[in-house]
C-alpha cells in the first residue's frame, strides 16, 4: 500500500495510487473517490495528507469536488457528471438512519446517538451529520430539543411510505 518510510511523500504515493485506479477504469468518470475520512481510516494517514493527494489530482484535472457532495472522477461536472447513484454523504447518512429507525433500532421518543458518535461511525464531518439530521427533521423522522439532542419522532409523524 503506502510506504511511510519511502523518500516519496505519502500524499504523492496516495495520489499515484488513485491516479492508477482512475487510469485503469477502476474509478470511472463521474464516480466518487474515497472521502478524506475514508482515506484516513483505510491508509492510516492524516486528513491533510488525503487533502494534498486530492489537490494533486485536481491540479491534473483528474478529479473535481462538489462542496458537500464529494470528489468525483473527471475534469469537471460537465465533462464527467457524477453518477446518479452517488448520493451526497449527508443523504447517504440520512438514508441509513431512516433504515435504522424503520428497523426499530431507535424507538420513538428516544434519542439518536450524539453528533460525535455519528461522525465517528460514518467517518464524516460534523456538518455532514448536521445536514443529515436536518433532512430527517424536515421529513418528520426526528425532532430536536435545544441543548438536549435529536429524538426519533412518534410513528404518526413519520412520512408515509412511498
Amino acid at each position: 500500500m503506502l510506504d511511510h518510510g519511502s523518500s516519496t511523500p505519502v500524499y504523492a504515493q496516495l495520489a499515484a495510487l488513485l491516479r492508477a485506479q482512475i487510469k485503469s477504469g477502476e474509478l470511472a468518470p463521474g464516480q466518487a473517490i474515497p472521502s478524506e475520512p475514508e482515506m484516513v481510516r483505510q491508509y492510516g494517514i492524516a486528513r491533510t495528507t488525503a487533502r494534498r493527494a486530492i489537490g494533486a489530482l485536481k491540479d491534473e484535472q483528474l478529479v473535481y469536488t462538489l462542496p458537500g457532495e464529494g470528489t468525483f472522477v473527471g475534469s469537471s461536472p460537465e465533462a464527467a457528471p457524477r453518477e446518479p447513484a452517488n448520493l451526497p454523504p449527508y443523504r447517504r447518512v440520512a438514508a441509513d438512519l431512516v433504515e435504522r429507525i424503520r428497523a426499530g433500532r431507535w424507538q420513538p421518543e428516544r434519542p439518536l446517538p450524539s453528533e460525535q458518535h455519528l461522525m465517528q461511525e460514518y467517518g464524516v464531518a460534523k456538518e455532514t451529520v448536521r445536514r443529515a439530521v436536518a433532512l430527517l427533521r424536515e421529513q418528520g423522522w426526528v425532532y430536536t430539543v435545544a441543548r438536549r439532542g435529536s429524538y426519533v419522532s412518534p410513528v404518526d409523524h413519520w412520512p408515509a411510505e412511498g
